[in-house]
């Protein structure tokens, strides 16, 4: 066995159950080990009626720590675990009955019976002597089995309570006990599954952008001041004095003068200059988006023979009929 649990079954034998909630359950009476490989593999605790009876819990999966033994199951699962005498060999049979309660699988390397280890006095396992035991047997006479689970708590954890009644009351809730203890139980459970969807995010490339220049062409309309020459005719009066000053006779005949005319004209002359500057930059856009997907689950159906019966998927247990 690993260290954890103990080298020896003595450091077992009275240690205190912890259930997997953290609940007290009860403390270790016997060790059963493996006919075969000699290793521990289940204790029996005591509960029921005046603390006698003594239920199986698998060792699979136990840590210790200090007195205390901390084992992978609840409460009420250990309490409703079927009732197998204590005293002696524990059969295959009735172990793969324990293990099927457990919703464990039996290892391949167990099939033979199981045995206990010596079995101490009850004095000698639990430290109380036997005015002590005696005592302890009377806190249950007259209570209910379902308050029992409170006095298993040991002294000073349960406030002082007025018991139900004695004589014959006391000795009618003995028998109920005792009935119910030698009736057999027969628990099955089932685990149903279902998936459940996980919904992360992963950065990807969606796209590439790029930023391109190219030449257009396109019309440019501006006006502007443009000069130029006309003819005129300026007709003006000879004087006498400039027709006495003139010196020669004037003769009669044809005659001509050439004008140039001048006019300015639009010159269109181009050059490059730089308009505006642009960069291309990225910004984080964040939005919400649906996501829909399919996920199973498992249904339980109940066949008792009278029909089939559907229970809430929920997990209520709620009966939805047949």
């Amino acid at each position: 066995m690993n260290a954890p649990l103990g080298e020896t079954f003595q450091q077992l034998t009275g240690a205190h159950v912890v259930d997997a909630e953290g609940a007290k359950v009860g403390t270790v009476q016997q060790v059963y080990r493996d006919d075969a490989t000699n290793e521990p593999e289940w204790v029996t605790v005591r509960t029921g009626l005046f603390g006698m009876k003594e239920t199986f819990i698998p060792l699979a999966g136990a840590r210790r720590e200090g007195d205390q033994l901390h084992v992978p199951h609840s409460k009420e699962a250990i309490k409703e675990a079927p009732r197998i005498d204590a005293e002696g060999h524990l059969d295959p049979s009735e172990e793969e009955e324990l293990y099927r309660h457990y919703g464990m699988t039996r290892p391949a390397s167990v099939g033979l019976a199981m045995r206990p280890e010596a079995r101490t006095e009850p004095g000698e396992r639990s430290g109380m002597t036997e005015d002590d035991i005696l005592a302890e047997r009377a806190r249950y006479v007259g209570i209910p089995e379902r308050d029992h689970e409170m006095l298993d708590e040991g002294p000073g954890e349960l406030a002082e309570r007025p018991l139900a009644g004695a004589g014959a009351g006391a000795m009618a809730s003995r028998g109920r006990g005792e009935e119910e203890a030698r009736r057999p139980e027969q628990l099955e459970e089932i685990v149903l599954f279902g998936e459940e969807i996980q919904i992360g995010t992963e950065e990807r490339a969606s796209g590439r952008a790029h930023l391109r220049k190219h030449v257009v062409t396109e019309d440019v309309h501006r006006t502007i001041p443009l000069s130029h020459e006309e003819v005129r005719v300026v007709r003006t009066k000879i004087t006498d004095e400039e027709r006495a000053a003139g010196g020669t006779a004037p003769r009669l005949g044809e005659g001509q003068v050439e004008v140039v005319l001048y006019e300015e004209q639009a010159v269109i002359s181009r050059r490059t200059v730089p308009v505006e500057r642009v960069r291309l930059t990225t910004e984080r856009v964040t939005e919400q988006k649906e996501v829909t997907a399919k996920v199973r689950r498992e249904e339980l159906e109940l066949d008792d023979g009278r029909g089939v019966r559907r229970t809430d998927p929920k997990g209520t247990g709620r009966d939805l009929g047949r």
